[in-house]
């Protein structure tokens, strides 16, 4: 059925929520997990910031990121699941168009997903990666619902 599954994580309750149910998932169905996490190192700096602060902000957002995969990978090969990484580093599109090119690309047959489930002004201000992964994606998504309330 599904034999390869993309989870994107990204250090929110959320996602944490999303990984926690792929990998039930994937240990039911002896499937693979790859794991995303997308960076945009570029969007945290201004343009005042002096060059050496910019590259040392960017390979910080990269550190973390690295961190965020290993933690998570450790989780899921410390679960008997076969599991590998991916940072992504992107500059302008957003996670969504990220995750969908790498569904493509890793020849995903699943993608779990974690999300806020924002409503309204919220979602339209903050944009929804989920939204986007669920329209384009060429294969299933599984929304995992957050269950923390989003924030006001």
């Amino acid at each position: 059925m599904y034999s390869r599954i993309l989870v994107p994580i990204d250090g929110s309750a959320a996602s944490a929520q999303g990984l926690d149910e792929a990998m039930d998932l994937a240990s039911h169905l002896k499937a693979r997990m790859r794991l995303v996490h997308v960076v945009e190192p570029w969007v945290m700096v201004t343009v005042e910031a002096m060059p050496a602060t910019v590259h040392q902000v960017a390979e910080d957002i990269r550190k973390i990121g690295g961190a965020l995969l290993q933690e998570c990978k450790d989780k899921v090969t410390n679960a008997g699941i076969e599991v590998d990484v991916e940072l992504i580093e992107t500059i302008g599109d957003s996670a969504g168009e990220c995750i969908v090119k790498e569904a493509r690309q890793s020849d995903a047959d699943l993608i779990v997903c974690g999300t806020h489930g924002r409503r309204g002004f919220r979602r339209l201000v903050m944009g929804s990666d989920a939204e986007y992964i669920v329209r384009r994606a060429p294969v299933p998504v599984l929304l995992v619902r957050s269950q923390e309330p989003a924030p006001q």
